[in-house]
């Protein structure tokens, strides 16, 4: 049999407006125990990733300004998802598709100077460029300084920490880069809210678009032949 794989999504939320300006999609495996994340996306044959792409975006008729989909560097390099990728954004015009540059691992290393190429591509059909988790792995300040001009939006995940939200050391990181996305001109976005506590400390540090369990877990994407996908 072969292994099933469909999109979630998952809101984005700004809560000055108490509205959902964007949604993510969360791509996952059917599994004898239900939904789970696949155990390496790299090992997932790109030509699955491009169709799921283009028909998932097909049938995405949101009524939001962004859609985001997570891209691997080397996903970024694959010509069939990159064609995806700019077939989706034709689909979901006018809605903007953003890409999240994300740091899954793959057999191949790509500089960001290879990347760019690429990006400005994306960037020329219309499309955005976001940076996921910030402040962690490769995706340091001096490591990604290069792209923040190509940037509209940075992701930092609270759940990419052992401490709780609380922690000072925490807290410190999401003000720097709450200051660099002031600088840039960017949407800043702090992912893993998980509960009316981390709502409030987030609103206090001055951060308005959030995601996270508290707003809504990521809901199934069904497609046209999923009526029995649970």
């Amino acid at each position: 049999m072969k292994p099933i794989y469909r999109f979630f999504v998952q809101p984005q939320i700004n809560t000055d407006t108490k509205s959902i300006f964007g949604y993510e999609l969360l791509m996952k495996q059917w599994t004898p125990e239900g939904w789970r994340l696949p155990e390496s996306f790299s090992a997932i044959d790109p030509q699955i990733i491009a169709d799921l792409l283009v028909e998932s975006t097909r049938v995405l008729s949101l009524k939001v300004r962004y859609c985001s989909v997570n891209v691997s560097r080397e996903q970024l390099m694959t010509t069939s998802i990159a064609a995806a990728i700019i077939k989706s954004q034709e689909q979901l015009y006018p809605t903007k598709l953003t890409v999240e540059l994300t740091e899954d691992d793959g057999p191949q290393k790509y500089t960001i100077a290879e990347l760019l190429p690429q990006l400005k591509t994306f960037l020329s059909k219309g499309m955005q460029l976001s940076l996921d988790d910030v402040g962690t792995g490769d995706n340091y300040f001096n490591e990604i300084q290069d792209l923040l001009p190509l940037v509209s939006e940075l992701k930092f995940a609270l759940q990419n920490f052992n401490k709780q939200f609380k922690d000072p050391n925490i807290q410190k990181k999401i003000h720097f880069w709450h200051a660099i996305s002031q600088e840039y001109g960017l949407r800043m976005v702090l992912e893993g809210i998980e509960d009316h506590e981390d709502n409030q400390l987030s609103k206090q540090l001055g951060i308005k678009l959030k995601q996270g369990y508290y707003f809504s877990r990521p809901q199934l994407l069904k497609l046209p032949q999923d009526a029995q996908l649970a």
